[in-house]
């Protein structure tokens, strides 16, 4: 019987042991934290890995985050410079630094930053109008951020970053926006129509000028060459009459076989008569009646017989120009007047 009493009394003590143990060993996490309070005062903060309290002595707290959190606040009606309501969603980088300060200097640091995260933000929106605010985030970013590292360094707390999530203005101001944008997005189409037209307009003008220069020097050059051609046609003609040496007999025979293809010209309706047609007239006779010196290419000829075919190819010739004369003055109305030689 004083056995089975002693076993249970040591059971009992040893089972007393292990949890006075038990109570006296607190683990703590990586980047965690817990505050120690002795006999209702602050004492220590636990440090990551294994430590030990006095049971019934010291009260451990809840462990603190010490790693870098992200909150995201509810948006948040702000007025804007120009009396225009615009929601602002607001998202908050923080890091607990000293777990002391966050559980003893603030009552609850999470609704603290949110609350100062809002009346901040108010502030520096109030002081923008609507079009800056939705252009300026980094300056609002950054004063934000300021402002809240600066109020929180005495709660423990290290804010890293603020960003402005999203800023919704009135639906009113969203249409007008859009119609705005809408607008631009015509102005610049409109614009660029009319800039690829000019552009157009300028390389076809600058196509059809470099067309009619090219055009007209192509004109020069032809021109040039047909009265180089000319010039040397005429040239050729000139040096060949005067290396045969022609004497004025043949020139008015050649004169007298034009005067034919100048009457069949469909504009010639008066005609006046030089008077050295008939004086070539006279030449030409004087010139194939009279007896033509021996050639080498007439020596085996009769004089007879030159002389008459020579009087019958002038008479042949008079005769033509006479009837060419004749023909062009009756079929055009008008008679064709021979001057006298002085």
């Amino acid at each position: 019987m004083e056995i089975s009493v002693s076993l249970i009394a040591g059971l009992v003590i040893a089972l007393f042991a292990a949890f006075i143990v038990l109570r006296a060993v607190r683990i703590v996490p990586q980047a965690r934290a817990r505050n120690v309070e002795r006999l209702g005062r602050y004492d220590r903060t636990l440090q990551p890995g294994l430590n030990f309290v006095i049971p019934y002595f010291d009260r451990v707290y809840p462990m603190i985050d010490l790693r870098e959190q992200v909150v995201s606040f509810q948006p948040q009606p702000v007025i804007t410079e120009d009396n225009l309501v615009v929601e602002i969603d607001t998202v908050l980088y923080f890091q607990v630094t000293d777990a002391r300060a966050a559980a003893y200097e603030i009552a609850s640091f999470l609704q603290a930053v949110e609350q100062l995260t809002v009346t901040t933000l108010r502030n520096v929106v109030g002081s923008m109008d609507l079009e800056r605010t939705l252009t300026s985030r980094d300056t609002i970013n950054s004063q934000l951020r300021g402002v809240l590292d600066e109020a929180t360094g005495k709660w423990g707390l290290r804010v890293n970053r603020v960003e402005i999530k999203a800023i919704d203005p009135p639906q009113s101001i969203k249409d007008a926006m859009e119609k705005q944008m809408r607008a631009e997005r015509d102005k610049r189409a409109a614009i660029l129509g009319a800039e690829g037209q000019r552009q157009s307009q300028i390389l076809t003008a600058e196509g059809d000028k470099q067309a009619a220069v090219l055009r007209a020097e192509g004109n020069r050059t032809a021109a040039i060459l047909k009265a180089e051609g000319q010039a040397r046609a005429i040239d050729e003609v000139f040096q060949s009459v005067h290396r045969n040496d022609p004497d004025p007999k043949l020139l008015a025979y050649q004169y007298l076989q034009m005067l034919p293809q100048l009457a069949q010209g469909p504009g010639n309706t008066f005609w006046v008569i030089p008077s050295e047609v008939t004086s070539a007239l006279q030449d030409v006779s004087r010139a194939f009646t009279q007896a033509l010196p021996k050639s080498s290419a007439t020596r085996e000829a009769s004089s007879d017989d030159l002389a008459a075919h020579a009087a019958a190819d002038a008479a042949q010739a008079a005769q033509a120009a006479a009837d060419a004369l004749e023909g062009a003055a009756e079929a055009d109305g008008y008679q064709t007047a021979s001057p006298s030689r002085p």
